[in-house]
């Protein structure tokens, strides 16, 4: 920020560059402010603004950059607001989309817990902890599981959800009998925080409890094995690497009658695929069952869940929740978004409201933490990737008011108990995901506080004009059981935990014989049983979570985490920059392919600059599964090959996350070549814009590019916020644009697409013309992909909108040949 005398009173005059490149000018003393076009250097801003001054055109409105304060007021009607959040509503900075006050009323009543015909001793352990009374849901929930019914439960965070299948569960269980109830959670460190609340609740009545996880010592293990627990705390991994070994633990699955899944909502993508086959395999072993989902998220939730479970599921759903939370939406007019969300938590730390910052991704988050550190804030990262001790740490620092804010990805979504919030700052998530977000703040009663920082991005930039659509857009999770990848996997596990019968073989016939010729599964007895060596050397390095290889991250000698292919490529090629717990290493030895693994030294904390991968991907149809006109455009959805090549990167300055000097190219491209799925369209040539362009030919190149990120980025919500989960690639002049999933094998993200394209085109068209920077390329709120290989280059904003008007105007496009 530079400082210079105001040409009208002579007191210090502020100079901001706005996102599209003009100057916004304020005066700190007489408070006049303009926006200068095409401004050049501080001289030449002093200079026009002296002249508009003197012509009295100075001072003019900052043209769609902030609210005019009538504005503000006119949003908060009569609402009293404090004085935090009146400071972030008349900004002169950021634009304020939208403010509400969101009231969330406890649930609605039921029926007193002694109407419920419950063991005596149930009701008694309710009433000692405070509930003489259930919500409505929670009895419709209970009467659903306990009369044998599958049920979904969706309810607000801290609502009741636990007690809702928890009480049904204990009240079925006989004691004694063994194992008859499996508790899952996505993930460890939920499981340890919630199994003291269901060991608690057991105690009450005899039911013995307990957690089986990584984490268990040996001695434990042996303990709960020797003597099984009624009910057992666990998660899918350890679920499908006991069934496939056929462990001790396999041999107490046979009595399953209640397996109940939290946070439902986590197994979206290539987790949830997984899943869907462990639950069958599960099912072989145990028999009928009756299986419960919670989740506070989910949109559809007895769709998906239906399709997770393999079974129609009964959805009962609760409402409400509790508190009161001052929300704003408020778009980053002047700054990057980074930026924006640092300063809010810097306004919630003044007033020692403690606070957890939501990110994007595990770089955003680190990146986050880097710069609120510097400015002296109290914070520390919290994510996926981190040691289980270090984020426990992290927890209790949090919860005991030693740590006053957590940069943190959706891992803190989940139920786990940090203690009082009072404020959440989020970006950009869908709705319903952002709900469970602000649930965290004002759990006990406490004015809360929810900020929703927009984005530098063309999603954003829709929303900053169109806020009410933010509230419809929801996340739509999406799991893909016939990912092929997935399939070959699970089939040959299923096959471990139990040999597979002629008819449950003809459902997968391609992937049995193909296991049978590869040896690992033979055809005895007219059952097909495995090889178990070779079985074991195919399952033994895969994970659920994720499909293919990883490479392996060391500093020095030892191991500190691994990141999966393909990304991992764009991540730990020579010389990039990787962010891990707050602190930036730099990658000086990379072993692909022969070593699999990436070797770290640190780098200095004011070290400015982190890197972002340059890249090439090429597509081959391999099968068109389907295919349906889109307006008047053919589009199918296809088995995809993608090659994608790593071969250099930019160093992008921390703060301002401008590239600075000249791409750097690689010694040795990295390569590497996956199957998945997606969507492939011919789109049609744009007319007027090409021949009107001052550069037609760049024109050309850059509208189909420019066209297919904008359908991408601005698609995010309308498919439930899965554009993080896709690629895109297109063909030069050609026209051919590949939208697909970015998993090995598809996740499904890329088949919701196809689905909402309709809605996807107009809304990228909606996007492209509202935007109002002035540059051919566009921008990043427009045409910009920060996930784009090619830095951002060969763009064309007004002929992009052309190929969008286009295909809304119905104008025929087949695939054709696509020549590949």
């Amino acid at each position: 920020m530079q400082k210079h005398p105001c040409p009208s009173c002579g007191s210090a005059l502020k100079i901001d560059r706005t996102f599209d490149g003009r100057a916004h000018v304020t005066c700190t003393g007489c408070k006049v402010e303009d926006l200068i076009e095409n401004a050049g250097d501080p001289d030449e801003i002093i200079l026009e603004m002296a002249y508009r001054l003197d012509k009295g055109s100075g001072g003019a409105p900052l043209d769609g950059l902030v609210r005019e304060k009538a504005e503000i007021d006119e949003m908060i009607g009569g609402i009293r607001v404090d004085g935090l959040t009146r400071d972030i509503l008349y900004t002169k900075q950021d634009y304020i989309a939208h403010y509400s006050r969101i009231c969330r009323p406890p649930p609605e009543e039921g029926p007193e817990v002694e109407n419920m015909n419950l063991d005596p001793r149930i009701s008694a352990h309710l009433k000692k902890i405070g509930i003489d009374r259930f919500y409505r849901y929670q009895a419709d929930a209970l009467n659903s599981i306990s009369g044998g019914r599958s049920t979904v439960i969706s309810a607000p965070t801290a609502s009741g959800k636990t007690e809702a299948f928890l009480v049904p569960v204990i009240q079925g269980i006989e004691g004694g009998r063994g194992v008859q109830a499996l508790i899952v959670y996505p993930t460890k460190s939920l499981a340890r925080d919630q199994a003291s609340k269901i060991a608690s609740f057991c105690r009450s009545t005899d039911i013995t409890s307990a957690v089986f996880d990584g984490d268990t010592i040996d001695a434990e293990r042996r303990g709960m094995l020797d003597s099984p627990p009624d009910i057992l705390v666990t998660n899918f991994d350890v679920l499908h690497h006991h069934m496939w070994r056929n462990t001790q633990l396999a041999s107490v699955l046979g009595g399953i009658r209640y397996l109940v899944v939290d946070e439902a909502h986590y197994y979206s993508g290539i987790f949830g695929s997984n899943v869907h086959h462990i639950i069958k395999r599960l099912r072989r072993l145990a028999g009928d069952m009756t299986c419960v989902a919670a989740s506070a998220t989910l949109d559809g939730a007895a769709e998906f869940c239906s399709s997770l479970f393999g079974e129609e599921m009964h959805l009962v759903e609760g409402e409400g929740g509790g508190g009161e939370t001052e929300f704003v939406m408020v778009f980053p007019s002047m700054r990057k978004q980074r930026a924006l969300m640092v300063d809010l938590l810097r306004r919630l730390s003044r007033g020692r409201h403690k606070t957890m910052v939501f990110n994007s991704s595990h770089k955003n988050a680190e990146l986050l933490a880097i710069q609120a550190s510097k400015q002296g804030m109290r914070i520390r990262v919290h994510r996926a990737g981190l040691s289980p001790g270090y984020r426990r740490s992290v927890e209790r620092s949090f919860r005991d008011g030693s740590l006053g804010a957590i940069s943190c990805t959706p891992t803190l979504e989940l139920g786990i108990d940090v203690g009082d919030v009072d404020g959440v700052v989020s970006s950009v998530v869908p709705y319903n995901r952002l709900i469970q977000r602000m649930g965290r703040a004002a759990r006990r009663g406490q004015r809360g506080y929810a900020f929703l920082a927009l984005g530098n991005d063309p999603i954003s930039q829709y929303y900053k004009n169109h806020p009410s659509d933010y509230f419809e857009d929801t996340e739509k999770s999406y799991i893909d059981p016939e990912n092929p990848l997935v399939e070959e996997y699970q089939v040959l596990a299923m096959a471990c935990d139990k040999p597979l019968d002629k008819q449950e073989a003809a459902g997968h016939q391609g992937v049995v014989e193909a296991h049978q010729r590869a040896g690992r599964l033979e055809l005895r007895d007219g059952r097909y049983t495995p090889h178990r060596a070779k079985a074991a050397q195919m399952l033994k390095e895969y994970s659920i979570r994720g499909i293919g290889e990883s490479l392996g991250i060391y500093h020095g000698k030892k191991r500190v985490g691994e990141r999966a292919l393909p990304i991992a490529l764009e991540e730990l090629h020579r010389d990039a920059v990787y962010l891990m717990a707050g602190s930036r290493y730099r990658v000086v030895e990379s072993g692909y392919p022969e070593g699999m693994y990436a070797r770290l030294e640190r780098l200095p904390r004011d070290y400015p600059y982190f890197t972002k991968a340059l890249k090439m991907e090429n597509p081959l149809i391999e099968e068109v599964y389907e295919s349906r006109r889109v307006f008047g455009t053919e589009v199918a959805f296809c088995r995809l090959q993608i090659r994608k090549i790593v071969h250099g990167y930019v160093n992008v300055e921390l703060g301002r996350d401008e590239a600075v000097g000249e791409p750097v190219a690689l010694d040795y491209p990295m390569e590497y070549e996956f199957v998945t799925k997606g969507l492939a369209f011919r789109a049609p040539r744009p007319g007027k814009e090409i021949e009107t362009a001052e550069d037609p030919a760049a024109a050309e190149a850059g509208c189909y590019h420019a066209a297919e990120h904008v359908l991408i980025e601005g698609s995010n919500m309308i498919t439930g916020g899965a554009a993080q989960d896709l690629g895109g690639i297109s063909l030069g002049d050609t026209g051919m644009i590949f939208i697909y999933d970015g998993a090995i094998g598809g996740n499904g993200a890329s088949r919701s697409l196809y689905g909402r394209l309709e809605a996807a085109i107009g809304r990228g068209a909606a996007i492209l013309s509202e935007c109002p920077c002035g540059d051919d390329r566009g921008c990043p709120r427009c045409t910009f992909s920060y996930r784009c290989g090619n830095n951002n280059d060969y763009l064309h904003k007004e002929a992009a909108l052309g190929v969008l008007g286009e295909m809304l105007s119905g104008t025929e496009s087949g695939l054709g040949e696509p020549g590949l």
